[in-house]
């Protein structure tokens, strides 16, 4: 098989499983935390659930279902709520940039004030099994709780908390945005380049770009592994993994 080419518009793609795991609140769902430059999609191919969200504006509930399509913005925490079977494909913008570091989750402010300890809170010792399992779970427990914090806030009408949130999550990310900029430019940049190129020889009566169509196929590289929102199905596509490996949602 060919190598595979980024998909169209340079865009990253998992299905996910929520969680069914209680937390502190009572609800079953995923560990929330934010993009700091990706917006996502979520679209709802089975079950029932919901995403909770919480933004500058305030807090929300946005109902899933089969035909729905969410999608939020960099800086809108999330936290994908299970209901029944939930089933959800993802659509992330900036291919890459999740699994290299974009993702922050919803610590308390003493752990992201560390980068050390936020590292160790958020690390995943293996990919499967029992360890695995229990390592997802404390680290979605350890964002709930500065969640909560967060949504509580919101809820009386206070949004220093989460505005604090955002700038602690830019500091902590700050030394990876080098490595960030080259994804960037060879996916998201270079995808919307290309249209411009083709556009031209278009333009100019030039189709030569068409000779060059390719198909390509691809299948999961792994199934139910452990994501922030939920067991997540990931492919191996250009600019899909990040330098540790680590997977977003």
């Amino acid at each position: 098989m060919n190598e595979p080419h980024p998909l169209p518009g340079a865009v990253g793609i998992s299905h996910l499983r929520a969680y069914d795991w209680p937390a502190a609140d009572d609800v079953c769902g995923g560990s929330p935390h934010i993009h700091l430059t990706c917006s996502e999609a979520y679209v709802v191919t089975g079950g029932t659930g919901a995403v909770h969200t919480l933004t500058v504006a305030g807090y929300r509930e946005t109902p899933l279902e089969p035909g729905v399509i969410a999608w939020f913005e960099p800086g809108a925490v999330h936290r994908m709520v299970e209901g029944s079977g939930l089933r959800v494909t993802v659509i992330m913008e900036n291919n890459g940039l999740p699994e290299a570091g974009d993702a922050v989750f919803t610590f308390p402010p003493p752990v992201l004030a560390d980068p050390d300890s936020y590292a160790e809170a958020a690390a995943l010792p293996a990919k499967e099994g029992p360890e695995a399992e229990l390592a997802a779970r404390r680290r979605r427990d350890l964002a709930v709780t500065g969640y909560l914090e967060l949504r509580e806030a919101l809820l009386d009408g206070d949004s220093g908390p989460l505005r604090e949130f955002h700038r602690a999550a830019a500091k902590l990310v700050a030394a990876k945005i080098a490595d960030w900029v080259p994804r960037w430019r060879n996916g998201a940049l270079r995808a919307a380049e290309r249209t411009g190129d083709q556009l031209r020889a278009l333009a100019e009566g030039d189709p030569r770009h068409l000779d060059d169509a390719r198909v390509t196929v691809t299948e999961p590289a792994r199934r139910g592994g452990f994501g922030m929102c939920g067991r997540r199905d990931e492919y191996d596509i250009p600019g899909h993994r990040g330098r540790d490996g680590e997977r977003s949602k």
